[in-house]
């Protein structure tokens, strides 16, 4: 498929949301690998329940929200960690193969897009950090909608941008109810399946299923 515009989810197709925790894994323990599942759970899980609800709390609140209730569940985190995961989630390392599939693209012609639930400022320092600020032309958040995906209005925010088509975007996500969502508003989509997890949202197939983003290409 030949799209215009390449759009990905950012939080765990980008950057690696394992890799807050896996910082500290020394000062957590044999618990960091769950706590840090755990965390993501409750992080999204916020944002399908505010958005349902037509409330509002933005993804750095609902993010501390999160690790707060999961570090609860583990018994509490180590004196002086909270502040330090917290500011490790906001400069997340970036998947190794992120920055080649995006050089590989541009230098096709595609233009690239992040559209993802973070904040601007989130994703400023995301991108920022890890390198990616000159490979975009535009870095979409759910901010000024105040709605999270996969509501069809966070999608539309990419026609918006771009003036395009639903036909004309490819969507990438490692997040198959990303993914699903993506398809219901009618994008190309790629679920970006890096760990094998079987497949969801049967009604909804992506179109293509690769392991990296190397497979773009």
């Amino acid at each position: 498929m030949s799209a215009s515009v390449y759009v990905f989810d950012a939080y765990g197709t980008l950057f690696d949301v394992h890799s807050a925790i896996g910082r500290y894994r020394d000062m957590i323990g044999p618990q960091a690998d769950r706590l840090s599942e755990m965390w993501r759970i409750k992080q999204l899980e916020y944002t399908w329940t505010l958005s349902l609800m037509g409330r509002f709390r933005d993804f750095a609140d609902v993010t501390a929200a999160a690790l707060d209730v999961a570090a609860a569940g583990f018994g509490g985190l180590p004196n002086g960690l909270r502040p330090k995961l917290l500011a490790a989630y906001e400069e997340l390392e970036a998947y190794p193969d992120v920055a080649p599939a995006l050089q590989a693209l541009r230098a096709k012609g595609a233009k690239t897009a992040i559209l993802s639930n973070g904040t601007e400022a989130m994703l400023a320092r995301a991108t920022q950090v890890a390198g990616l600020n000159d490979l975009f032309d535009a870095v979409i958040s759910i901010d000024a909608l105040k709605l999270y995906k996969p509501a069809p209005a966070v999608y539309g925010l990419v026609g918006k941008r771009f003036v395009t088509t639903p036909a004309e975007v490819s969507f990438q996500s490692s997040n198959r109810w990303d993914i699903a969502g993506a398809k219901a508003f009618g994008f190309h989509t790629t679920w970006i399946n890096r760990t094998g997890k079987p497949d969801e949202y049967l009604d909804l197939p992506p179109d293509r299923i690769v392991a990296s983003l190397h497979k773009l290409i």
